[in-house]
């Protein structure tokens, strides 16, 4: 597998992931130009992957879902602004050419918010942001992963000194709300295995936290227990990994 990381953060995200058969977007939030420049590099023709996976209705995930009106779209909710979508159940496989997909259910102030795990040629790679807390039922699953996509989206002390308004700062703080870096390097302690190679730190706040914060926080958590690479997502730098 590979994969590319278009945008991450408050202002939009897009993923694409490319198996031997098979190119899957996982939302589409961005401006149109910024995507439709980043695919022309990445030489996808967006308007005709396989599929378009949808974690949940938030406008920074959705904002383009009209570059896609012909694409398959799957999501955890089957109706939205007119669109058909094949409805994904939390936990219940299903399959898109050799890529078998997982949805794993997250906590997140939106209806019905999903992750996905993706299974291809041996190799695993977990996509997860937009989350309070990931459940201890749930590690199982994220165990031993190639690759992991997770949210490391503030630092708390950070958030709390921001200009954000206090019931936004609640929000976020709330197990409905984002991962802080040390959430999320507590996550990736209890799941990394040997069969780990990259990590990607996503969704990273622009006010209350820092892209070396969370990448150290990180390295720190688990310089003792493996040795992988770590990429830090910006919001519209793009980042290649997997298998080229």
């Amino acid at each position: 597998m590979k994969y590319h990381v278009l945008a991450s953060g408050s202002k939009g995200n897009c993923f694409v992931l490319q198996s031997n058969e098979a190119t899957i977007v996982v939302d589409c939030g961005s401006t149109k130009k910024h995507l439709t420049q980043s695919f022309h590099t990445i030489g996808v023709n967006y308007t005709q992957v396989d599929g378009l996976l949808i974690t949940h209705l938030h406008t920074d995930h959705i904002s383009q879902l009209r570059m896609f009106a012909d694409v398959p779209k799957y999501s955890p909710v089957q109706f939205l602004n007119g669109y058909h979508f094949e409805l994904v159940q939390p936990l219940e496989t299903f399959k898109i050419k050799d890529i078998t997909i997982t949805p794993i259910p997250l906590s997140h102030d939106s209806e019905q918010t999903v992750g996905y795990i993706f299974v291809s040629a041996h190799e695993k790679l977990v996509y997860m942001t937009d989350t309070g807390y990931v459940n201890d039922s749930l590690l199982p699953l994220l165990h031993n992963a190639t690759y992991i996509v997770i949210e490391s989206n503030h630092d708390p002390v950070l958030l709390m000194n921001s200009r954000r308004p206090f019931s936004t700062k609640s929000r976020i703080l709330s197990d409905s709300g984002h991962l802080s870096n040390e959430a999320c390097a507590l996550v990736l302690k209890k799941v990394v295995g040997p069969a780990i190679k990259e990590i990607v730190l996503a969704h990273i706040s622009e006010e209350a936290n820092t892209h070396a914060l969370a990448f150290s926080t990180v390295k720190e958590a688990l310089e003792d227990i493996v040795e992988v690479e770590i990429k830090v997502a910006k919001q519209i730098d793009m980042i290649i990994g997997g298998t080229q």
